[in-house]
């Protein structure tokens, strides 16, 4: 997951396209996942953490990912 540049992302979850003026807002863990992807770790890594750290089973992880993913492509956020 690769964000594009010059999209801007909170703590709390905001997150902004400046290309486009569309703002977003991301629950706790999503805005978690956005902060790692954007600090360079690649999927493994934060998937092998959020295993981790959450009660999540591992299918159930990868069908949210995917869902997230889906929806950052639908509002043209990735590269």
């Amino acid at each position: 997951m690769k964000l594009k540049k010059n999209i801007a992302t909170s703590e709390a979850g905001f997150i902004f396209n400046p290309a486009t003026g569309d703002s977003f807002a991301a629950n706790p863990l999503a805005a978690d996942i956005l902060a790692r992807a954007k600090a360079g770790l690649d999927a493994a890594a934060i998937k092998a953490d959020i295993l981790e750290r959450y009660d999540v089973a591992p299918g159930q992880l990868e069908k949210d990912w995917d869902d997230l993913l889906a929806q950052l492509r639908e509002f043209n956020l990735l590269d």
